[in-house]
């Protein structure tokens, strides 16, 4: 037999029953019984906006899956590249068709000039990179004009190569232009995590070589941050590509909903909450404060979804202690690791599941790595890229209604104008 609920509408008497699909109940049968009667959800905390067979997040369980697949078994045994193919087509690739998609992303990483000449110099100095790469993402849709054939499947295959390739040029482009240092081309000879590490640290030498370790250390952050069910610019990305905007314009507005702090920024915040608790002895205070609402935030545990150990933490921080090997260990490692451990011991957090999430360690490794914290969430786009096209592709498949929520009106009521002399 079928799940159900029932609802009554006390004012009438009169009774629905409402099938349970999915783990949701759908709104139109809602308004059936209460046309005009709206949920008032802020934030969209327990609504669902979309179905999608993307993601699949159980944050009780601790669950996170791309397409069915675990994310333990693709951040130990996969590529990014490799998981944006599966997050865009549904299935892990064949031999032949990943040499083909790998193929086509490489040949697809250089910029138009004018993208880098034009635009991106015309920055002020110390602009930051991730204002930097919004606009240059919206600005590449003045230069693909095709882009606009968003049912065109060609073309829209075409776009999605674009900006996956292009997203780590851009990124480095940024990096460069804030620290006065000259453009490097891509190189077609390297993988993508190499190609982008080369683009970021070239001077002089004939060819970047990457440390292997530090290369598959980021390709394994990026595989973490492909794509995480409808977060708040996934959302961006759904919502205006709604509209039938273009898939340049829609990934600019995901990417500036990732540049605010809430979400992009976390792991910046982490790294400077452990900066200023600054050693070891001063760990305990720091908790002390936090319980006692005195002192700062802790930064890095919960999650808006997550209500027990985020999956990709446990990933990230085994990734930590390969790239420390390399790089040394981060100064800050020490009181992130008491941090934890005080906090994974003390009832106040676990009542509250507040376990460490994925920006918890990702911020040291980043920093380790020799990036500097205004290029986090520019690190954190790259990836999403892939994500934010899987949904974007999935959501004209569906041929989905423009995105247009309702609201509760708490204005004032029905008033007269009075003409400016009369005020």
């Amino acid at each position: 037999m079928a799940e159900s609920i029932t609802i009554t509408d006390n004012r009438t008497g009169e009774s629905l029953e409402i099938p349970l699909e999915n783990g949701g109940v759908a709104a139109s049968q809602w308004t059936k019984l209460l046309p005009g009667i709206w949920f008032d959800d802020p934030g969209f905390v327990s609504t669902a906006a979309c179905e999608s067979a993307i993601t699949y997040l159980d944050g009780d369980a601790g669950i996170l899956r791309y397409r069915g697949y675990p994310i333990e078994q693709l951040a130990e045994q996969s590529t990014y590249l490799e998981v944006a193919y599966l997050l865009l087509n549904g299935e892990l690739p064949t031999p032949a068709a990943y040499e083909a998609w790998e193929r086509e992303i490489t040949l697809h990483t250089f910029i138009h000039e004018n993208v880098r000449k034009r635009f991106l110099e015309g920055f002020h100095y110390d602009a930051h990179p991730m204002g930097m790469l919004v606009s240059a993402v919206a600005a590449l849709s003045t230069f693909y004009l095709d882009a606009k054939d968003i049912f065109d499947i060609e073309s829209r295959k075409k776009q999605i190569i674009r900006l996956i390739a292009k997203m780590p040029t851009l990124a480095a482009a940024a990096h460069r232009f804030s620290m006065g240092m000259p453009f490097v081309y891509p190189d077609n000879s390297l993988k993508f995590a190499p190609n982008f590490l080369s683009m970021m640290w070239k001077v002089a030498e004939p060819r970047f070589e990457a440390d292997p370790v530090l290369a598959r250390a980021l390709d394994t952050l990026f595989i973490l941050h492909a794509d995480h069910e409808q977060n708040c610019s996934t959302t961006a990305m759904r919502v205006v590509g709604s509209s039938h905007a273009d898939p340049y314009s829609a990934t600019a507005a995901a990417t500036a909903a990732l540049y605010g702090p809430r979400h992009g920024g976390a792991n910046e915040a982490v790294i400077r909450m452990l900066t200023e608790i600054g050693s070891l002895d001063n760990v305990e205070p720091f908790i002390a404060s936090v319980k006692e609402g005195s002192g700062g935030r802790l930064q890095g545990f919960g999650h808006r979804v997550y209500k027990s150990y985020d999956p990709r933490a446990k990933i990230i921080k085994r990734t930590a202690d390969e790239v420390f090997a390399v790089t040394g260990k981060n100064p800050l490692l020490d009181i992130a690791l008491k941090l934890e451990e005080i906090a994974l011991s003390d009832d106040y957090f676990v009542s509250r599941k507040l376990y460490p999430n994925v920006d918890f360690y990702s911020g040291l490794i980043y920093q380790a790595m020799g990036f500097p914290l205004e290029m986090f969430p520019v690190l954190f786009a790259i990836p999403r890229t892939a994500g934010w096209l899987a949904h974007w592709q999935e959501m004209l498949d569906q041929d989905s209604k423009i995105a247009r929520p309702r609201q509760l009106y708490i204005g004032a009521g029905s008033r007269d104008y009075v003409p400016l002399g009369g005020r």
